[in-house]
């Protein structure tokens, strides 16, 4: 399987795409428009899903995950990523997404060029596909220090 290197943003045309390139551009469309409402309708809301990243650690359940975006959405920094260099694996009712983000972190001055790889996985409830989990990593151990820096000297 070639990884798409065309990057979703959530500025796709949903007219013309569906299933999971929709359920992801409308990840994106939320996170890069800091929509808790639009991000809330991404997601299983329930207690069984989780999110792993850099900086939040694992949460558990979607009372958790959301008041890690509000804290985002809401907080000084400036966050923008796109989904690139990415696979998509479909089952019957789930589908996960394998590859990578980039985008740019600013906050008080200080820019950071993102370079996360991520992995999402979503089920298909009520037939609407619901993000189920999420894991992000950050490879550059440079990088990380100085995003999770970033990150706590804002808070």
């Amino acid at each position: 399987m070639k990884p798409i290197q065309i990057p979703i943003t959530g500025k796709e045309d949903r007219k013309v795409i569906s299933g999971p390139l929709a359920a992801l551009s409308e990840f994106y469309e939320a996170f890069n428009c800091a929509d808790i409402g639009k991000m809330s309708k991404n997601w299983m809301r329930t207690d069984e899903v989780a999110m792993d990243n850099p900086v939040g650690g694992i949460k558990r359940g979607w009372e958790e995950i959301r008041s890690v975006y509000e804290r985002i959405f809401n907080g000084p920094a400036s966050v923008y990523v796109e989904f690139y260099d990415y696979t998509i694996h479909e089952g019957r009712d789930l589908f996960y997404a394998v590859g990578r983000e980039r985008g740019e972190f600013r906050l008080n001055g200080v820019a950071l060029e993102l370079a996360i790889r991520t992995s999402r996985i979503y089920r298909l409830s009520g037939g609407l596909w619901r993000q189920v989990h999420h894991h992000g990593s950050i490879d550059d151990p440079e990088l990380l220090s100085r995003y999770q820096n970033a990150v706590r000297s804002g808070r």
